[in-house]
């Protein structure tokens, strides 16, 4: 799978064809195919996001079950790349909220406990957050999958916080995320 993705040129595919491709490989893996999103590895994925336009991930965020197969697997993934060595006395939790999503308030919501060394993510919402972040779903791949600058996304508005502002600003110091091929 890795292979065929690093081989693939998404900035030949317009929106719907991307989202066509994704939904045919996730297609794929639900049928038992052997071929899984899933089974990418990080970096692939990373790489895939890199290559995509702004347009095409869009696309991906406006189609419904995409969209949820990404927000798991981006935060299936955080805690395979959580630091703990970074987070040393840092007991946090951070509730996510994605607009235009298929929550009843119109809202996909997820939650991050970083806690005693350990960092689990679900849509689990039972704790009190210390903090919540408000940002679209396209933005949030691009930030977590290291495409974009968390600096930037802040100064211009891209990512709202509610509470604490402090443990949104340095979540992302939590984690070891592959740098896209050919980016130093």
């Amino acid at each position: 799978m890795n292979g065929f993705a690093r081989k693939l040129e998404f900035a030949k595919l317009t929106p719907p064809q991307f989202v066509q491709l994704l939904e045919t490989l996730h297609m794929l893996g639900t049928a038992g195919a052997g071929i899984e999103l899933s089974s990418l590895t990080t970096q692939a994925l990373v790489d895939v996001v890199a290559q995509a336009s702004r347009e095409q991930l869009k696309a991906l965020a406006e189609h419904p079950q995409l969209r949820a197969v990404f927000l798991d697997e981006i935060f299936r993934r955080m805690s395979e790349h959580f630091r703990p060595d970074r987070a040393e006395h840092v007991d946090i939790v951070v509730s996510w909220r994605f607009p235009d999503g298929a929550g009843e308030d119109g809202y996909d919501r997820f939650q991050t406990v970083i806690e005693d060394g350990l960092c689990v993510s679900s849509t689990d919402l039972t704790r009190t957050p210390d903090t919540t972040i408000t940002l679209a779903v396209d933005d949030f791949i691009r930030m977590a999958t290291g495409n974009a600058a968390v600096a930037t996304m802040f100064v211009t508005g891209k990512v709202k916080v509610k509470g604490e502002y402090a443990p949104a600003v340095r979540f992302s110091n939590y984690f070891d995320i592959p740098k896209p091929n050919g980016i130093e």
